[in-house]
């Protein structure tokens, strides 16, 4: 079976916005994923062997999934298939799969890319499986989130995936002068002129996308104003056209824990300055700042600790301080925050101390409490036994009971908390130790 193909004419095509006009017609005017495209790189030799393969190409927007998957169908002689997840119902699959065998029937291959494949659910996911397995088309999903999350095992392992990188700002300005100087497809014809300035700026405020770039281009092409008998697009006109610009930042994909990962990493390896920008780049992006809060006392209790204990008190407080002021306002509190934890001594002592007791509380029985540790309120329980010679510390010399035993009876007392020799913890430690000592004694004498 042949597909349709629909004949656009000239005017039709001239009203496409640019970036779909400048959509790359060949491999040569790909912009970027050098990586990828190379002679001796993976899809560069599977293009010159003109022979596709199933595959996931993952990338954030404006990297070139979709013209990519074009291409490949292009140089390996397959009928090009297009589906959105978003959009496509059971009915759209299943005439594409039976279009794909039929076309399969007559020597004819087929391509089928899947628009955020993401969308579909495990059972849709498993539908396209035994297709591939037998060959009626090659697969090409492409998707903003992290495949090993968002596509499923049986899928992900017949599928090679792919990382597209975001384009660099040299990528970005080729992309742009190729639109600027293509009189067909492009704005060549508009005689219009761009500042360094302007181009510098746009190529940084299209953040790695190369559609958003264009898009911004052609929006300041239509507002430039004549001057001397070309139309001038310079920093001004493009700051009207960007506006309240905000960077890249999916608040719940791979990049919302790539970059909290970056900042919990910054504080943790006590750099303040990349912690800021972290800190920044996530409330430029639109991150909730209470999110931010919360992860911030995290790491607090989490890789400060007793070292400073100061530090979880200051991060609660930069987080009542943002409940009452608000952003932006409250946002310096976080960063105030942020810089201390940065700065000040590191000890995730207590962190894995806990952790040990928790896997210990989860693999041992329930061991009763101690009969001398367990509370004796009424008659009954102390007629029981209940807290009987139990020794009060504060009655002991230096306020500490020594050598009494505090977990059940079945059970050796463990250290789990291990004070690092930094910070309070320092302090902590010799106390601890000066302890063992009093109960060595005790032992000794008893």
């Amino acid at each position: 079976m042949s597909s349709k193909i629909s004949v656009v004419n000239t005017d039709e095509a001239s009203l496409a916005p640019l970036a779909d006009r400048m959509r790359p017609q060949s491999v040569e005017e790909f912009a970027g994923q050098d990586h990828l495209l190379g002679q001796d790189k993976p899809i560069g030799r599977m293009i010159a062997a003109r022979h596709a393969h199933s595959m996931v190409l993952w990338g954030p927007p404006g990297t070139g999934k979709t013209t990519l998957a074009r291409l490949i169908a292009k140089h390996s002689n397959a009928r090009f298939v297009t589906l959105s997840a978003v959009h496509a119902g059971v009915k759209d699959i299943r005439q594409i799969i039976e279009a794909a065998k039929s076309s399969k029937e007559i020597g004819e291959s087929t391509l089928l890319f899947v628009d955020e494949v993401h969308r579909f659910n495990k059972s849709q996911q498993d539908g396209f499986l035994p297709h591939i397995e037998d060959g009626t088309f090659a697969f090409i999903g492409a998707t903003t989130e992290n495949p090993s999350f968002e596509i499923n095992n049986a899928l992900l392992s017949r599928l090679r995936v792919y990382v597209l990188k975001p384009l660099t700002e040299q990528a970005i300005t080729t992309v742009m002068h190729r639109a600027l100087t293509d009189g067909e497809r492009g704005l060549g014809g508009r005689n219009l002129s761009v500042t360094d300035e302007a181009m510098q700026m746009l190529a940084s405020l299209a953040d790695g996308d190369a559609r958003r770039a264009l898009n911004m281009l052609e929006i300041a092409a239509d507002l430039a104003e004549e001057e001397d008998g070309a139309c001038r697009i310079d920093e001004h006109s493009l700051q009207l056209v960007a506006g309240e610009h905000v960077r890249r930042f999916d608040k719940g994909g791979d990049a919302f824990y790539d970059q909290i990962s970056a900042l919990h990493k910054s504080v943790r390896g006590s750099s303040p300055d990349a912690a800021l920008y972290w800190l920044a780049r996530m409330l430029d992006g639109g991150c909730d700042p209470f999110y931010i809060a919360r992860r911030v006392v995290r790491m607090a209790s989490e890789d400060i600790g007793n070292a400073d204990p100061r530090a979880l008190q200051l991060a609660l407080d930069a987080w009542q301080t943002l409940e009452r002021l608000g952003s932006p306002e409250g946002e310096l509190a976080l960063a105030h925050a942020v810089s201390y934890l940065a700065c000040t001594s590191k000890s995730n002592a207590v962190y894995m101390a806990w952790k040990q007791a928790l896997k210990d509380v989860h693999q041992q029985p329930s061991h009763p409490v101690p009969m001398h540790l367990r509370n004796a309120p009424t008659k009954l329980m102390k007629q029981l036994g209940a807290g009987q010679d139990y020794r009060y510390a504060h009655d002991e010399p230096e306020g500490y009971a020594a050598g009494e035993h505090y977990f059940p009876d079945e059970m050796q007392a463990v250290r789990y908390y291990q004070p690092l020799e930094r910070g309070l913890e320092k302090k902590i430690a010799e106390r601890l130790a000066y302890l063992e000592e009093l109960d060595r004694q005790y032992r000794e004498r008893n």
